[in-house]
C-alpha cells in the first residue's frame, strides 16, 4: 500500500502552540500580500497557497503528492460549483440589462418611493441591492445601486456609505447562498442547518439597517419623518429572511426577503405617506420639480418577471420530491487520485475525499435554466423591438461575463485550494484546538474570524473557506470542555454572519463604491464613514452568538440540529 498520512496537531516540535503558530503563516501571507504589498487577490491567494504547501510538507510531514492533490481537490471545488454559481448569477443579471428592462425596474422604484428621496434610496440600496446580492453578489450590488442613488441627488460620500451598509444584511445568502454552501462543504456539516441558524442571526441586523440608512441620509429629521416606513421595510425583510432560511429553500432566502419587503413597502406607502418629502429635497439642494413617472403595469410586470421565474425554478427543484430524488441520481462522483484511502483519520478510517459534482441539481444550473427562460420570454415579448433581446446575444454574454471575472475565478479557486491543504494537512485543526483553549471568550469572539476574513478577502465565501474547519474544531473542543451549546453548526453560522458585517470595510468593496460615486483615491474617507458601523454591528453579532451558545441555545439553535 502507498504511504498514508494522518494529521496530528502537535506536528511541529511536539507542541500544539508552536504548530498552531506555524499554521497561521499561510493566512498571514495572504493578509500581508493583500494589505501590505497591495497585491491583487489572486496573487495573494497563490502566495498563501505556496506557503501552506511548504508548511504542510516541511512542518506537518505531509507527503508532497498528497499536499499537491489536496490543493487540486480544493481548486476543483472552487471552480465547480462556486465559480459556476457566481458566473451564472452575474449572467442572469446581465440578461435583464441587455433586454433593456432593467431601466424600467429602476423607474419602478422611483414610483414606489413616491418621490421621497430617503425611501427611494432605502428601496434601491437595501431591497433591490439585496436582490442583486442574492443573484449576483460579487460587488455588483454596490456598483449598481451606488450609481442609482447618486442619480437621485444623494452626495457621493453618503451614497457610498448607504450602499455599503445596506449590503450587509443579504451577504450571508448572497449568490444563492454560496457562502453557506461553502461553510457546509468545508466544515463537513449540513448546509440547511447552518442556513437555519444564520436565519436566526442575520434578521436581527436586517431589521435595524433601514434605520441606520435613514440616519445617514437625513439624520434625526429622517428618523422622525420616516421611522415607520423603515420599520415596515426592515421587519418584513427580517421576518421573510428568517422564514425562508428556516422553512423554505435557503438558496432563495434573500430573493424571498427582498420581494416581501418591497411588497410591504408598496402596500404601506399607499396608506401612510412619509413626511417632509419636499424638506429633504431642499436640504439636498434639489430644485427640479418633483416628477414621478407612472409606468404601465405590463412594463412593471416584465421588469419583475425574472425574479419570479427564479423563485419558481428553485422552488420546484428543491420542493417537488420526485424531481429532487431524480436530480440526486445525476450527481457525478469520483475518487481523487493519490488522495483516496491515503488520508486517514486518527482512528485509522479514511477521510472522505470523493469529489461530487451535481452538474444538474445545483444553483448555477438552475440560474442557467432561469436565464434561458427569461431571455426567451424577453425575445418573444419585445414590444415591437423596443426591448429586443436575441437568444444569441444572451448566450454570447456568458463568455463576456466569464472573461470579466477570470481573475476573480482564479482567486476563488486558489483560496479553496489553500483551505483544503490547510484542512487535510492538519493546520486548520491545530489552530482550532489552540484557540478553543480560550473557552467562553472564544464563543463570544467566533464571529470576529468571519469579520476579519471577509474584510480582507472581500468575500464571505472566501472567509468561510478559510475558517470553517477551524470553527468546527474549536466548537468540538469547547463541547468536550463542557460548553455544550457551542455547536459546530452554530460556529459556522457565526463565521458567516460575522463576515456579513465585515464586507463594508473590505478594500474591494471600498474601491467599487469609490469608483461608482466618482471618489477614486478617496477610499479612506468612505472607510472612516463605515468603520464605526461595522464595529457596532460586529459587537451585536458577537453578543447574539454568545447568547445562542448559552441561554438561547435551546430556543434558537438546538431545534434545527435535528430537523426543522
Amino acid at each position: 500500500m502507498e504511504n498514508t498520512y494522518t494529521a496530528v496537531t502537535d506536528a511541529v516540535g511536539g507542541s500544539l502552540a508552536l504548530s498552531a503558530l506555524v499554521s497561521t503563516l499561510p493566512l498571514l501571507a495572504f493578509f500581508i500580500m493583500l494589505l501590505g504589498f497591495k497585491a491583487r487577490a489572486h496573487v495573494a491567494g497563490l502566495a498563501s497557497l505556496l506557503v501552506a504547501l511548504l508548511v504542510a510538507v516541511f512542518g506537518f510531514g505531509m507527503p508532497w503528492d498528497l499536499a499537491g492533490m489536496s490543493a487540486f481537490r480544493g481548486g476543483i471545488y472552487g471552480l465547480f460549483p462556486i465559480v459556476w454559481v457566481i458566473l451564472m448569477a452575474i449572467w442572469f443579471y446581465q440578461v435583464t440589462v441587455l433586454s433593456g428592462r432593467f431601466e424600467d425596474l429602476r423607474r419602478t422604484f422611483d414610483f414606489i418611493g413616491g418621490g421621497d428621496l430617503r425611501i427611494q434610496a432605502i428601496l434601491i440600496a437595501f431591497c433591490f441591492g439585496g436582490l442583486l446580492e442574492a443573484l449576483a453578489g460579487f460587488g455588483a450590488p454596490v456598483a449598481i445601486t451606488a450609481t442609482m442613488i447618486l442619480a437621485l441627488g444623494v452626495k457621493p460620500l453618503k451614497a457610498a456609505t448607504t450602499v455599503l451598509i445596506a449590503n450587509t444584511a443579504p451577504v450571508a445568502f448572497g449568490a444563492v447562498a454560496i457562502p453557506i454552501t461553502t461553510a457546509g462543504e468545508v466544515g463537513g456539516k449540513d448546509a440547511t442547518v447552518i442556513a437555519a441558524i444564520v436565519g436566526h442571526q442575520a434578521p436581527f441586523i436586517a431589521f435595524f439597517v433601514p434605520f441606520i440608512l435613514l440616519w445617514i441620509l437625513d439624520g434625526v429629521k429622517g428618523l422622525k419623518d420616516a421611522w415607520m416606513h423603515a420599520a415596515v421595510i426592515g421587519a418584513s425583510f427580517a421576518i421573510a429572511q428568517w422564514w425562508a432560511a428556516t422553512y423554505f429553500v435557503y438558496q432563495l432566502t434573500d430573493v424571498i426577503a427582498c420581494i416581501v419587503s418591497i411588497a410591504a413597502a408598496v402596500v404601506f406607502l399607499r396608506f401612510v405617506k412619509p413626511r417632509g418629502v419636499e424638506g429633504v429635497r431642499e436640504r439636498y439642494g434639489i430644485t427640479a420639480p418633483l416628477e414621478v413617472e407612472h409606468l404601465p403595469g405590463h412594463r412593471i410586470w416584465m421588469a419583475l418577471m425574472p425574479y419570479l421565474v427564479v423563485v419558481i425554478i428553485f422552488g420546484v427543484a428543491n420542493l417537488y420530491t420526485p424531481l429532487v430524488n431524480w436530480l440526486k441520481t445525476t450527481v457525478v462522483k469520483f475518487d481523487m487520485p493519490l488522495l483516496s484511502e491515503r488520508l486517514l483519520k486518527a482512528d485509522g478510517t479514511a477521510v472522505d475525499t470523493v469529489y461530487k459534482w451535481a452538474w444538474l441539481g445545483n444553483p448555477g444550473t438552475y440560474l442557467l435554466i432561469s436565464g434561458i427562460l427569461v431571455a426567451l420570454l424577453y425575445s418573444i415579448f419585445n414590444e415591437n423591438g423596443k426591448y429586443k433581446l436575441s437568444m444569441g446575444d444572451a448566450f454570447k454574454e456568458i463568455g463576456a461575463v466569464a472573461y470579466k471575472m477570470r481573475w476573480s475565478a482564479a482567486t476563488i479557486a486558489l483560496v479553496l485550494a489553500l483551505a483544503f491543504v490547510m484542512n487535510y494537512s492538519g493546520q486548520t485543526v491545530a489552530i482550532g484546538e489552540y484557540v478553543a483553549s480560550l473557552g467562553v471568550a472564544y464563543a463570544f469572539l467566533a464571529p470576529a474570524l468571519g469579520w476579519v476574513g471577509t474584510a480582507v478577502t472581500g468575500s464571505d465565501t472566501s472567509a468561510n473557506a478559510l475558517f470553517s474547519k477551524l470553527q468546527v474544531t474549536a466548537a468540538e473542543h469547547l463541547q468536550e470542555g463542557g460548553m455544550t451549546g457551542a455547536h459546530p453548526e452554530l460556529m459556522l453560522a457565526a463565521n458567516t454572519t460575522g463576515g456579513v458585517v465585515g464586507k463594508m470595510i473590505s478594500p474591494q468593496s471600498l474601491a467599487i463604491a469609490a469608483t461608482s460615486v466618482n471618489m477614486e483615491g478617496k477610499e479612506s474617507e468612505i472607510f472612516k464613514a463605515v468603520l464605526g458601523w461595522s464595529f457596532i454591528l460586529l459587537l451585536a453579532v458577537c453578543a447574539l452568538v454568545f447568547l445562542q451558545t448559552t441561554v438561547l441555545s435551546g430556543l434558537l439553535v438546538e431545534p434545527y440540529l435535528t430537523g426543522h
